[in-house]
């Protein structure tokens, strides 16, 4: 295999764009199981008995009761409204994970640590990796057996891996299925490994890009810098989160009618009935 990485500077520095044959390795995705190197994304821990609460009162997700072993989709706006910070969130074993793009890493938890006051958390850089898993052969038991689990977790529900980390399952399209593992950064090569034998193929984060895609989720890096509140990130935000700037656009994001662009909001009747909107959790 001949790895293609992606240009520095850019988006994608640090990853592998694919590994010779991309559209083999989208097909791949689709029909059989692959991995996905994505550790240049960045990892952040919050500990502290008021993590969940502070988190809560400065991002646009109701955070405050997450519960064990749960996940969800949460951002940070600047003053206008804009997006400034998108990340997965996961709550396990009294700590809560963040991992977001790699180049904006440092400055969320520079903002995160710069937030803090009085409020009993501490913002820490966490060596995890992060491996994504597509295709509808992990729910094979030879992969199940490699990642160490009895059945798959349900979406957006996370569980622990016995050598450090945690698995999470990634909501995905009809007959697909997607994981997410983190993992101790110096047991990356050896995870990688051990799914190379168990059947699963690598492939690059062009196949990672075209997979978001078709399960209708946002990427930070398509997005705007100029655009408020885009609607296509409804489901980071929560009614009663907290009061993030530019929170206040939020109501008016979540109830227009007249006028609405041609692409999901958070008042799609289909979307709030299911609990999802463009893949991710809306207020779970």
């Amino acid at each position: 295999m001949t790895a293609v990485p992606a240009p520095d500077p850019g988006p994608d520095a640090g990853a592998i764009w694919h590994y010779g044959d991309p559209l083999g390795e989208q097909r791949a995705a689709e029909t059989e199981s692959v991995f996905v190197d994505r550790s240049h994304r960045a990892v952040i821990t919050l500990t502290g008995k008021d993590r969940q609460t502070w988190l809560h009162s400065i991002s646009t997700q109701h955070v405050s009761d997450l519960p064990e072993g749960a996940s969800t989709e949460n951002l940070s706006l600047d003053g206008q409204g804009r997006v400034e910070d998108h990340w997965i969130q996961t709550e396990l074993a009294d700590t809560t994970y963040l991992d977001t793009e790699p180049w904006r890493g440092e400055p969320l938890l520079s903002y995160l640590r710069k937030m803090v006051f009085w409020a009993a958390v501490t913002p820490e850089a966490a060596d995890l990796a992060v491996l994504s898993l597509l295709g509808p052969r992990l729910a094979d038991r030879a992969v199940l057996d490699v990642v160490g689990l009895d059945a798959l977790p349900s979406e957006m529900a996370a569980v622990p891996l016995a050598g450090g980390g945690f698995v999470r399952r990634m909501p995905a399209p009809a007959g697909q299925i997607e994981l997410d593992l983190l993992v101790p950064r110096e047991d990356c090569a050896d995870w990688q490994h051990r799914l190379t034998q168990a059947g699963v193929r690598p492939a690059g984060v062009w196949t990672y890009e075209a997979h978001r895609v078709a399960a209708r989720r946002p990427g930070w890096a398509s997005t705007p810098t100029n655009e408020r509140f885009p609607t296509k990130w409804a489901g980071s935000a929560g009614p009663g989160s907290g009061r993030t700037p530019g929170q206040r656009l939020l109501p008016r994001t979540r109830n227009r009618r007249a006028g609405a662009q041609p692409r999901q909001t958070a008042a799609d009747a289909g979307a709030v009935a299911s609990g999802r909107l463009g893949g991710s959790a809306v207020d779970r």
